[in-house]
């Protein structure tokens, strides 16, 4: 069985969340996106919830992550080449994300990351599909 994936951040702004991702090239399931929620596909298997502070609070017990100094998680998402992640990333940045850590290559696989609106990091790797298996 394959199983779906939805992963669930709080944010600030949802119109400008939406705008950050969409200029990523991300789309979104409208079916599930409203003034608090923006439903960014991923793949057919995943799917990313934003929600307003507000609405995120309704789904836990206790405080939400505080992203200037600490990290609930580091999310990773592949790029088809190297040149692509560094294209995602300049990207993300030129819209208001910032840079997070130093580019990670290793030959057989590179990444950069950069950190949201909110202050999630998101990473962007490349392997090389003959290094696979």
């Amino acid at each position: 069985m394959s199983r779906m994936l939805f992963v669930n951040l709080a944010v600030k702004n949802i119109e400008a969340t939406r705008k950050f991702f969409d200029g990523l090239g991300f789309g979104f399931n409208e079916t599930f996106s409203d003034e608090n929620t923006a439903s960014m596909l991923v793949n057919d298997m995943t799917t990313v919830m934003m929600l307003t502070e507000a609405k995120f609070k309704e789904f836990i017990a206790d405080d939400i992550c505080d992203t200037s100094t600490s990290r609930e998680a580091l999310l990773c998402f592949s790029a088809e080449s190297r040149e692509e992640v560094d294209s995602l990333v300049e990207t993300a940045i030129a819209a208001g994300g910032s840079a997070w850590m130093e580019p990670q290559d290793h030959g057989f696989m590179y990444g950069r990351a950069f950190r949201d609106l909110d202050g999630h990091v998101w990473e962007v790797m490349w392997m090389d599909p003959a290094a696979i298996g």
